[in-house]
Formats: C-alpha cells, structure tokens, sequence
C-alpha cells in the first residue's frame, strides 16, 4: 500500500534509475519505455472512502481501476437529523461518475441512498443478490415515503415562518426509478462487471441476501484479489446460513461494528429472554422491542415461535406492528434457499411457517397500530426502527416509557445521537416528537441479537488469509472504541498493515 502523494515520487525515482542503467548498458530507450509499465504498474488500485469511516453508517467506498469507477454501497447516514440530512444530500464524488454499483445488503445504512445517486446522474448496473434486490424493492420505498413525510412535517412549520420549503432527499418515484437499474446475481457466481474486474458474491450470514464482494482484479497481465466484507454474520445464528470466509486476499475491507465485544451463546440467551418475558408479564408490564425491520424483526419472531411452541413463556399476544417489516417477512418466506439447517429442521420440514403462529400479529394498517395504545394487558410489541429514529416505534415508546411496570429491549446497535443510544445510555429523560419524557421503565440492551459479527468472528474472517499476501486491510463500519482494539488483535496476528481510514481518505495500491 503506497498512499496517493508518493506514487509520483517513486516513479520518478524509478525512471531515472532505469534509464541511468539504459546509458550504462547502451540500450535502447524505446526497450526501456516498451517494458516499463509491466515493472513498475501490477493492478493500480485506488480506494476513498467516503461513508461508514470511523462510524456505523452510510457505507460508501470508491474504487478507481483500469479507468473505471465501482462504488461499494450507498448507505444513508444516520443520527442527529439537521447533520444526517446534509450529508446525505452533498456527495463527496460525482455520481455520473461512478460506471457500477455493488451492493453487499439491503439495509438502509448500506441501501439508502442509492434513488439519490440516481437521481443526481449515476446512470450504471446495480450488482445485488437476487434476495437483496427483493428487499431493496421494498425498503427503498418505504425510505422515501419517510423522506417525503419528514419534509412534509418540517414545511408545514417553514411555511409559517415564511421560509423556502425544503425538498426531500427522494420520493418514492425516485426509488421506483432506482430499482431498474438493479441486477440480481447468485451467491457463488462470477460476473464481469468492468473490463479487467470479476464479482463474486459470497454468503455474509448477517441478514437475508446479505454478501461480502470478493472482486478478482486484473491489471497490466497482474492479479489482485479483494473483498468488501460487508456487514459479516455471526455462525450459528438462526434462520441463515454462516459466513462464507473469504480466501487468499490481497485486500480487505472489513467491518468493525463489534470489534472489541463477545456475544453471549445462543442457548443462554434463549433462556434470558424466556425469563425476561416472565418476569415482566408476572408484573402487568408491555415488553416494547425496537427492532429494524429487515433482519431483526424475523429473528425475534423466529425466537418467540421456538420458546413459545416449547412452553417457556406465557400465553401473551406478540405484535409486529411495522409495515416494512411485514413486507420484508414476505420476502423472507420466498427465499428458504438461504435458510440455514435448523430452519429446515424445526419448521420446514414440518411444514410450518417460521414467521408466523397463533399468538403473533402482523400489523400494516395505521388505525390498527394506534388501537395497540389502549392495550392494558401484558404484550409484546416489536416495531421499528431499530435506532428509534423514526416510525411506530415512536409513539409506542411515547405511550409505554414513563410506566415503570414496562420494559424496553433493545436488541441491536444504537449509533451515537440516536434516540435509541441515548436511552441506553441511562438517559433519564428524551425528547420525542418535541416532547419530553421520563424514562421510568425499565432499560435492557441485548446484544447478542446483533446480526454482526463480535471480535472473535471478525478474526475468523481472516483465518484463510496469509499476512505475507493480505497486505492491506481497511476497518470501516466501526466507532474508535470498537474498531482501534479489533485493529491491535489483528496486528498481532501477522498482519502489518491495518488502516482505520478517516471519511474522505484515499489510498493507491499496486
């Protein structure tokens, strides 16, 4: 890896050397300057990137190479709004610039903003899974409808003030216009996307669909091989199948969301949330869950039809009161190629739907999500977003959070400025929808529900790579805390190289 100001000067030095050698030898310069380029240049790669840099969101990572560019997700950004929608509206390249996009997952902060791409003139092939383009169909619209709802509320108050009104990052026509420029490709299949670069999908394991890029990069008759991780899944987790471990790499960019945590085991966990259940139905409680929509969300409902089948909770109705969410299980149920063994074992095989049983509720209609509020008995309701952020999930922590009987679990990773980050962290009283209230009940985050990898995971992801050949590894999608300890672990492992490139940072390889 040579950062971007010393190629010119290595080049330089390397030519005058060749052709002081030239005189001394009394060859020919034109012999020089015809072998040259196969000396010096293997594959010249260049990497910026410009999203989920020394954060958790808005993946984006440029690559630069045989004159082509091939963008590695559209994430949007997530946290305080204001900042968060700047961001996402003022891109840092330009977007008719870039020749391909490929797309490791669905999720927002990976997916988000690919209608605004488009809509400011990237006009090439999206490469996804076939279960990623499904998602993607639905999740895209149902950003925009957010979009177009937040900057509804928000003019309605400039409008009074006499200011401009604002437009909203994409509308849901922008997403459908999105949507054909996508190309669905099987895991394990390799697909020409540039002259000189090769695509493989391989299984993430982190949610349905989900992908680590393994590009095969051919330069000047030269070979380098490198992977995007993506978003790595944890094994042995239920309803997809384990990562596929990426092999014989030159370059890694990696995620680094829980790099410095182990999660808890999966049978420990099962029990927890079995007593937690109990305990909070024995005191007349609600159990309110945000969850994301798309991988979350069928996990749980996974969990709760297990423990619920064997008896080890209470009769108690369960709500999935999302819109998305009940979109995003039907496309889950579409692609039981990506289930893992257990699926197949428990449910399938028996003919049984994994996301659905008798105690569980699917709720799209707005009027039926707003009758939950009079509610009074012990329940269960699982909406989303997962970051609190925006959707229902907000009028039911309105409605449930100053009431000391009820619980609020948290089952993934709350990025820093977010609602969700600030409950965890012992907040004692939040704002929503401009008002403010008291966090009376009770407060657990679980993180083994996470669908990310934890540290030991990570480190396994590089197990089939040799630190004499991966020379170039990137930590992205991780905050300092979790990101700077994973980075020590790999260096004592072997490998020299580990970079924690800042948002904006470049890097040329060859």
């Amino acid at each position: 890896m040579t950062p971007t100001k010393d190629i010119s000067h290595l080049s330089q030095r390397l030519i005058s050397l060749g052709l002081r050698q030239a005189q001394s030898d009394k060859l020919k310069i034109d012999f020089i300057i015809l072998i040259f380029p196969t000396i010096i240049f293997g594959v010249n790669l260049k990497i910026q990137f410009f999203g989920a840099a020394q954060t958790v969101t808005g993946s984006q990572h440029l690559l630069s190479i045989n004159g082509k560019k091939i963008l590695l997700d559209c994430g949007l950004n997530q946290g305080k709004r204001k900042e968060a929608f700047e961001i996402n509206r003022n891109f840092l390249y330009n977007p008719p610039d870039v020749d391909v996009l490929v797309l490791s997952h669905a999720h927002i902060d990976h997916s988000g903003n690919i209608p605004n791409l488009v809509k400011h003139g990237f006009d090439g092939p999206i490469y996804a899974t076939s279960a990623t383009v499904d998602l993607c169909q639905i999740m895209l619209r149902d950003s925009a409808y957010i979009q177009e709802r937040d900057v509804e509320f928000v003019n309605k108050k400039r409008i009074k003030q006499n200011q401009n009104p604002f437009e909203p990052l994409y509308t849901i026509q922008e997403a459908e216009n999105a949507m054909s420029h996508f190309i669905g490709v099987q895991y394990n299949k390799f697909v020409d996307i540039v002259p000189g670069v090769h695509l493989q999908f391989l299984d993430a394991g982190h949610i349905l669909g989900s992908a680590g890029i393994l590009l095969e990069l051919e330069e000047n008759g030269k070979k380098l091989r490198l992977c995007f991780s993506g978003d790595i899944g944890r094994p042995e987790m239920p309803v997809i199948k384990n990562p596929v471990l990426p092999s014989d790499l030159d370059v890694l960019i990696m995620e680094s969301t829980y790099g410095n945590k182990l999660h808890q085991v999966s049978d420990e966990v099962e029990e927890e949330v079995a007593k937690l259940i109990n305990k909070v139905a024995q005191r007349r409680g609600k159990i309110i869950i945000p969850a994301f929509a798309v991988g979350k969300t069928q996990l749980l409902v996974y969990i709760l039809h297990k423990l619920f089948d064997q008896n080890r909770i209470p009769v108690l109705p369960i709500y999935v009161d999302s819109p998305l969410a009940v979109d995003a299980t039907s496309v889950y149920r579409t692609h039981p190629e990506c289930y893992d063994r257990e699926t197949y074992r428990l449910f399938i095989n028996n003919f049984e739907d994994p996301f659905g049983f008798n105690r569980l509720t699917y709720i799209r209609d707005a009027n039926d999500s707003k009758t939950l509020n009079d509610v009074k008995d012990p329940c269960i309701i699982i909406s989303a977003s997962g970051m609190a952020e925006a959707g229902r999930i907000l009028h039911h922590l309105k409605n449930n959070i100053e009431n000391h009987r009820n619980l609020i679990l948290f089952v993934g990773y709350a990025a820093q400025e977010t609602l969700a980050r600030k409950i965890v962290d012992g907040v004692k009283e939040v704002n929503i929808f401009g008002d403010a209230y008291k966090v009376n009940a009770e407060v657990i985050s679980m993180d083994y529900f996470s669908a990310h990898a934890d540290q030991n995971g990570l480190l396994d992801y590089l197990k089939l790579n040799k630190p004499e050949k991966l020379k170039n590894i990137f930590l992205v999608h991780g905050e300092s805390e979790q990101s700077l300890p994973l980075r020590e672990k790999i260096i004592s492992k072997g490998f020299s190289r580990v970079e924690y490139p800042k948002k904006g940072d470049g890097f040329e390889i060859n």
